[in-house]
């Protein structure tokens, strides 16, 4: 059944945790919450979790006031981020713990349990390690046996806490990509909070960014990072080039480019533009119009060369994004000259104070244009 958010709020003294926070979880659903530090993230996964609950608003299922059932009935399974395994107990009773300290009504037999257990241990491929402490296992094995206590009880909602957090790259990565796996293996319907973006990028069917305890776009990851709502969720979501353009008769322009036109029809006379590295072509024919810059480094990062470009005409420092195997074909080299153009941006106008105003917002694209 979807879970339906409506109007969340809560406050710790002067603090605004969430301010009128609104979301739908459907079910089966995997939900990033992506944010930096204290934009409401694990406030929210808390009341989800009946660990904390708003001062306003109502969470619904089926109908249902989900906050006035006991946050032991609710049938969530929840994993932090550092674990919070027992360490006096072995793996098996670490993830048989949920279902030992049910009523003795609700309680599974021994023998389901230890069954239940041990088709955990397989699913999370730590057959062997079940009489081991946690003290004795690596970070991301750990990891592992806090999904399977969260997962023994069969939960309706798995919460997950920033479950990478404490763990190095190469760990995060394969373990997530085996969690998108179990996920969908599983069907659960998942939330899972994280300020990294690249983990919200690959896992999520869904992301919600939030920023000040507001949500500032819900959406597919495509849909997030190609057209981003705020220049918030611009900046925050993947790296952005920002300028200034202004309004040069009937079109805007930036140092002698141009987005060709203008949708708001005169109303604004300046707007910000972001623009994504891997969005600046730099080779542009003489006839179009382009920016001439300088490269000043080229800085490679496996299969992706990252470019500092330096346009005068702007008093900037662009960076652009080029596979690494181009740098000879196009003969990159610091010190070269190149003539450089967006291929697509983002604009928001600004108001006669210098605030950008979001519902005005304009998706450029060189081949097809879009006011949004």
């Amino acid at each position: 059944m979807t879970l339906e958010l409506s109007r969340l709020n809560r406050r710790f003294a002067e603090f605004r945790a969430l301010d009128d926070v609104s979301l739908s979880i459907a079910p089966g659903e995997f939900l990033a919450l992506l944010g930096p530090s204290g934009s409401g993230k694990t406030t929210l996964l808390r009341i989800l979790a009946g660990l904390d609950y708003p001062d306003s608003g109502s969470v619904t299922r089926g109908g249902e006031d989900f906050l006035a059932t006991p946050a032991r009935e609710r049938r969530i399974g929840m994993v932090f981020q550092h674990y919070a395994l027992f360490r006096h107990l072995t793996v098996i009773e670490n993830i048989a713990f949920g279902l030992r300290v049910r009523s003795w009504r609700l309680r599974p037999s021994r023998v389901e349990i230890r069954a239940r257990v041990d088709r955990l241990l397989r699913r999370v491929q730590l057959e062997g390690f079940g009489s081991r402490y946690p003290s004795q296992l690596s970070g991301g094995q750990r990891q592992r046996v806090a999904l399977a206590r969260a997962l023994a009880v069969e939960p309706d909602l798995l919460l997950l806490d920033e479950p990478f957090g404490a763990l190095d790259a190469q760990v995060r990565v394969t373990l997530r990509r085996w969690l998108r796996e179990l996920h969908e293996e599983l069907e659960l319907t998942t939330v899972f909070v994280t300020h990294d973006q690249e983990e919200a990028l690959e896992l999520a069917d869904r992301i919600a960014v939030m920023n000040n305890g507001r949500v500032e776009q819900v959406g597919t990851p495509e849909v997030i990072y190609q057209q981003p709502a705020t220049p918030f969720v611009c900046e925050f979501i993947g790296k952005v080039n920002r300028f200034t353009a202004r309004r040069d008769g009937n079109a805007f322009a930036a140092g002698g480019w141009s987005p060709h036109g203008d949708p708001w029809q005169g109303r604004f006379a300046e707007a910000v533009a972001y623009v994504r590295p891997e969005q600046l072509q730099l080779v542009v024919p003489p006839s179009l119009p382009a920016w001439e810059a300088r490269l000043r480094h080229v800085y490679l990062a496996g299969s992706v060369a990252h470019l500092d470009l330096h346009v005068p005409s702007l008093d900037l420092t662009l960076e652009a994004d080029v596979a690494s195997e181009d740098l000879s074909r196009l003969g990159l080299h610091a010190g070269m000259e190149l003539r450089v153009a967006p291929r697509g941006a983002v604009l928001f106008p600004c108001d006669g104070q210098g605030a950008t105003i979001h519902a005005e917002r304009w998706i450029w694209h060189a081949a097809n244009p879009v006011h949004a």
